[in-house]
């Protein structure tokens, strides 16, 4: 139950924040202006559009890092919620769910837009569509980790940004690889970021409190 209210209380916070609809604007102004930087050349973009996808995916994600843990330890949640005896892990996952649920079913909405702005095809689009599937959970479980980490930092989104880009590699390089061989290995890459973030993140959560 404490779960499922931390899910709720965690998304009504982003939606009145703009927390939801920020990250997803920002995937679309970086598909929108990419084929203005690259030139109107259909088959490039068709080439690279998968990557510009992923690479905007993965900065969307990052957007919201220094939101999703600091403002609760900053106001004393984080404490009460550890003297109610309530892990910390399982705080930390449920941040992960609502961050996923936050950006990632609109984000893959919107890759159809982007798709066409990148002249993808149908096919293209498809395993663009799969790939975000499977690597959004990993992107939001690393979302959440380094948001705790960094939680506290001065210029804590820049700091987030240096932890998260270099971790995150393997889910873009899975994510823009084609056959099943590179969805098992995404799926599997996102899977063991997704079972190890909460433990990461609570971690980063007790050293905020000292």
């Amino acid at each position: 139950m404490i779960a499922g209210r931390l899910i709720l209380r965690d998304l009504r916070r982003a939606w009145a924040s703009g927390g939801l609809s920020w990250p997803i604007a920002f995937f679309l102004l970086v598909a929108t202006l990419f084929p203005f930087a690259v030139g109107p050349d259909a088959a490039l973009l068709g080439r690279i559009g998968g990557g510009v996808i992923w690479a905007a995916a993965l900065l969307a994600a990052l957007l919201p890092a220094e939101r999703l843990v600091a403002p609760d330890l900053e106001s004393g949640v984080i404490d009460q919620l550890a003297v109610r005896d309530v892990p910390l892990a399982r705080v930390a996952a449920a941040k992960l769910v609502a961050h996923w649920l936050g950006f990632a079913p609109a984000l893959m909405l919107a890759a159809v837009v982007a798709a066409g702005l990148l002249d993808l095809s149908a096919a293209a689009l498809w395993r663009v569509e799969i790939g975000l599937l499977l690597g959004t959970p990993g992107l939001a479980a690393l979302g959440v980790a380094t948001g705790a980490l960094v939680a506290g930092l001065r210029g804590a989104g820049a700091v987030a940004g240096l932890v998260m880009l270099p971790l995150a590699v393997p889910l873009l390089i899975f994510g823009v690889g084609d056959g099943e061989g590179a969805f098992k290995l995404l799926g599997a890459t996102s899977l063991l970021l997704v079972a190890g973030a909460p433990f990461v993140a609570a971690a980063g959560m007790r050293a905020g409190m000292e």
